[in-house]
């Protein structure tokens, strides 16, 4: 079975289609901001704040071009324990925490750019990729389900059937729209068209309004941010309860945007900067700590919706957060008129082009290890979060690569004309083939010189030379020496290094008869002279 779906055209952006990107972006943020407010425990305007400033820091100052950041579910669902705390120590101290956290989790963003980090996002394996995605895609489509409740109920009757059909006809909006023209971006589109006729055909069905509503709150309209520094206690015990809570929301909102680069990298064929893109993570999130926003990270479906779209350069993401900004302020009652079958039709699009279809068509073309680390991943990220499922998956690939590896360690061995026995060792020792490495050495049995030739392979850690180390042990006890020749020069630097624990002669001259004769000549000399000194 193949899945093919066009989603996404590789093409170059416009200053037409940056702008009609982000204005399709802003539409589908306001939502989204709004529902991962609700779930972190706080005010709808404080998710809208920390989206637009999110989405315009990082748009200016990020790493990669196109990619959209705000509220995102992965960081809030950290965030509700901790405001949970911080409202048990007094009224509204939650929120209080929680802006001191941001500026904190930002400051270690920052400093993982600052000092180039973001480079180790290059560990992560394409199955890792890949299950990443699919659980993201499962994530985004969970969510939007929550959209066909009504008081905690699931919709039924005329209720969901609308419902069903406007997010079927925004959805056939956004397939069919491109064949026809793509001067305008199908998503947005779709949602004006959907919009213009539940507006004049007088439909009733779940708008904007109505969803905040429903969620406790009142409007989105407000105010600008104002600039105000939290107000806690600055001593031992907060730092002690806010310290976990940053670092946590660090680390996931870096594993989800470093994904996200990575996956807007594949999609628009261009490279975008991973330390620059957390400095400017960081930048966003203190900023949002000092302005009453709540954070966040980079969005994959909104990043997707952008591309999709047309936008590839920063005004694309600009113009979503500015134009978030203007609903904030001036636009507020027109927003709320947007049905949510609208927004629900253009996620489930976003679900469709994110989900990676050609894992069904490879299942049986990769190796087994890494089929379990797709599922593995996709199933974490869906019951857990992003950042244990990325961290398990790397993990795992780790261990079955160092497994794989651990069993390639081989030994030839040979004895020449001059009576000395030749081990040559393939494939790289490190502490998961010691083991395996000691066995190849038949100590008892060997003459009493032995050559052990690594050109062929590499010592790689400790456990490497302390495995060289206990091998020469076990020559000296039996009366014998050994050499290592064909080390590589920082194979011979880490031995060196270990000289207190490794008593072996590192062979470095490539004529290592000459070598060994230079090394037997050393010995009887230093044996002489010590004869001298004690006469």
């Amino acid at each position: 079975m193949k899945f093919e779906f066009k989603f996404i055209d590789k093409k170059q952006g416009s200053i037409k289609d940056d702008i009609l990107s982000g204005l399709t972006v802003a539409l589908a943020l306001v939502p989204e901001a709004v529902a991962f407010s609700f779930v972190a425990g706080v005010s709808p305007i404080v998710g809208l704040y920390g989206a637009f400033m999110m989405g315009l820091i990082t748009s200016i100052f990020g790493g990669r071009p196109g990619m959209i950041s705000g509220a995102t579910g992965a960081m809030a669902v950290v965030m509700v324990s901790l405001v949970q705390q911080g409202n048990a120590m007094g009224d509204g101290q939650g929120l209080q925490y929680l802006f001191a956290t941001l500026i904190l989790a930002g400051t270690i963003q920052a400093l993982f750019g600052f000092f180039k980090l973001g480079k180790f996002i290059r560990l992560v394996p394409h199955s890792v990729m890949m299950g990443f995605v699919n659980g993201l895609a499962i994530v985004i489509f969970l969510s939007q389900l929550n959209m066909f409740k009504a008081g905690g109920e699931w919709l039924s009757g005329t209720p969901l059937y609308t419902m069903l059909g406007l997010v079927g006809l925004t959805m056939a909006i956004m397939v069919l729209l491109p064949k026809l023209s793509k001067a305008i971006p199908a998503a947005l589109v779709g949602i004006l068209v959907v919009t213009a006729i539940v507006i004049f055909g007088n439909i009733e069905t779940e708008t904007v309004r109505s969803f905040i509503q429903s969620g406790g709150g009142d409007s989105i309209k407000a105010g600008l941010p104002t600039f105000d520094v939290p107000v806690i206690p600055f001593n031992l015990e907060t730092l002690k309860l806010i310290f976990p809570f940053a670092l946590i929301l660090a680390a996931v909102g870096l594993i989800e945007s470093l994904m996200t680069l990575n996956l807007v990298d594949e999609l628009t064929e261009t490279r975008g900067s991973g330390n620059r893109e957390a400095a400017a993570q960081g930048l966003a999130n203190i900023v949002n700590g000092f302005f009453g926003g709540m954070g966040g990270c980079a969005m994959i479906g909104q990043s997707i919706i952008n591309i999709k779209s047309g936008g590839r350069g920063r005004l694309s993401g600009i113009v979503a957060a500015v134009m978030l900004l203007v609903f904030i302020l001036f636009a507020s009652s027109y927003i709320e008129m947007i049905p949510i079958a609208a927004l629900v039709g253009v996620m489930f699009m976003v679900v469709i082009g994110t989900f990676a279809w050609s894992t069904f068509n490879i299942i049986n073309k990769i190796p087994v290890s890494d089929l379990i680390v797709i599922i593995l991943v996709t199933g974490l990220t869906v019951v857990f979060d992003l950042a244990i499922a990325v961290l398990a998956g790397v993990v795992v690939s780790a261990l079955v690569f160092s497994w794989e590896n651990a069993k390639r360690i081989r030994a030839r061995k040979s004895v020449d004309e001059h009576g000395i026995k030749h081990y040559e060792i393939f494939g790289p020792l490190f502490f998961g083939s010691t083991a395996l490495f000691q066995s190849k050495f038949d100590v008892q049995n060997d003459p009493n010189e032995v050559i052990v030739d690594f050109k062929e392979s590499r010592i790689a850690d400790q456990s490497a030379i302390e495995a060289i180390n206990k091998l020469a042990e076990r020559y000296q006890k039996a009366g014998k020496t050994i050499h290592l020749r064909h080390l590589s020069h920082d194979c011979i630097k880490l031995v060196k290094k270990a000289e207190a624990i490794c008593d072996v002669n590192v062979v470095e001259d490539p004529n290592y008869f000459v070598a060994i004769d230079h090394y037997n000549k050393l010995i009887k000399l230093q044996a002489k002279l010590n004869e001298n000194a004690t006469s």
